[in-house]
């Protein structure tokens, strides 16, 4: 029996039980239909949430004070840490490979001007924001490159602050009234947008010092450093552990890479995302059980003309060839349906909610058509096997 004759015999049995067919492939287009979507959906999330973080850059790192590891120290220790300074910036600004620093302090405070009142995020940072942070100045210039202990009072506004206190006018030059201290405001931001969530325009920028002050700390936040595009990581990264450590006399801070978060961050939700298309998996099982029971039917209906192709010739490996066939076409019509249908309702989705994170991906479509048919010939094994084991003149005699 020729390959071609194998294939027009297992075709030709799926389309004479075009119901029962129909039936059993719609179980595995609804377990495929399942997978593709929720992976385009895990998929989709991965990608905004990168994204989030890659806006402001890769080369970046972060010290935070207090270790991330502990090691059973007693409660006396761990209150002898010692905050983040200014100092601690300021040293770490002077080292080579390090293109920026900006120490931060972040609260939120009502902004008051010309009776118009808005409470908003206050960020206390250096004059080096806009390269560190990849932020643009929208008019005006940034604060100015000022000593800590003298920087004055001036104050930069998000682009929705702007227009929530002075509609189309311009802000430069006007006094602003922050908590209650007064600022001068010698420039805007242009639209930066959303980072998970937050809104990056609805905020006001002061000298770090000032904005210490206003929020009573003694500490720093964290400390934002901006590597050189040729410096490498771990070699600035030395560099600031060697002097901080000298300051402090001690290992009492963190200090985590950009590329180190978007490398664990991407590891949980590629792990996310597995986990959800494992959830619409299940459904391919259900799908895989009704093959089964299906060929498992038909073996019996069809012991008849078993019987006859063996007298005429075919071998047992031709028969179970003819079988496999069958769950593989099943299988494959099945995913087919199920793609189009998976894919149709990601569209749809994304199309109704725009601000729904979707991404179908090539290789998920592949690999979830190469599920489907994996699972069409491992279900089918079992009615394969039987029907090529049984013996010709039995099955003649069947009725």
């Amino acid at each position: 029996m020729l390959p071609v004759d194998v294939l027009q015999l297992a075709t030709g049995a799926v389309r004479a039980q075009r119901q029962r067919s129909a039936l059993t492939a719609l179980g595995i287009a609804v377990g495929i239909a399942a997978v593709v979507l929720l992976t385009s959906l895990g998929t989709g999330l991965q990608r905004y949430v990168l994204g989030e973080f890659t806006q402001f850059g890769t080369n970046l790192l972060q010290v935070t004070p207090g270790r991330s590891q502990t090691f059973g120290m007693s409660g006396a220790m761990l209150n002898t840490v010692r905050p983040l300074s200014l100092a601690d910036a300021e040293a770490l600004r002077h080292l080579p490979g390090v293109r920026g620093v900006v120490p931060v302090i972040a609260g939120n405070a009502a902004v008051e001007h010309g009776g118009r009142s808005r409470r908003t995020a206050v960020y206390g940072v250096s004059s080096q924001m806009p390269a560190v942070w990849r932020f643009e100045v929208g008019s005006g210039a940034f604060l100015p490159d000022e000593h800590a202990a003298t920087a004055r009072a001036f104050a930069v506004l998000g682009s929705r602050v702007q227009r929530e206190l002075f509609g189309d006018r311009s802000p430069l030059g006007e006094m602003v009234r922050i908590g209650s201290e007064r600022f001068r405001v010698v420039g805007t931001m242009r639209d930066k947008g959303q980072f998970l969530g937050i809104d990056l325009d609805d905020a006001v920028y002061v000298p770090t010092a000032r904005a210490m002050a206003m929020f009573d700390r003694e500490g720093l936040m964290e400390i934002d450093v901006l590597l050189a595009e040729t410096a490498a990581t771990e070699a600035v990264r030395a560099d600031v552990d060697r002097v901080l450590r000298s300051r402090h006399g001690r290992e009492d801070y963190t200090i985590t890479s950009q590329q180190q978060m978007l490398d664990v961050l991407g590891s949980v939700l590629s792990v996310l995302t597995l986990g959800i298309a494992g959830l619409g998996g299940i459904s391919l099982l259900v799908g895989g059980v009704g093959i089964l029971t299906i060929l498992t039917i038909g073996v019996g209906e069809r012991t008849n003309e078993i019987g006859l192709l063996r007298a005429l010739g075919a071998t047992q490996g031709e028969i179970l060839r003819l079988f496999l066939g069958e769950a593989a076409a099943l299988a494959a019509l099945g995913g087919a349906l199920g793609l189009l249908l998976g894919v149709g309702v990601a569209w749809l989705l994304h199309a109704l909610l725009p601000a729904l994170p979707v991404a179908t991906t090539i290789p998920h479509v592949l690999g979830a058509e190469g599920v489907a048919i994996a699972i069409g010939l491992l279900a089918g094994t079992a009615p394969a096997r039987r029907a090529a084991r049984l013996d010709p003149i039995e099955a003649l005699r069947a009725e």
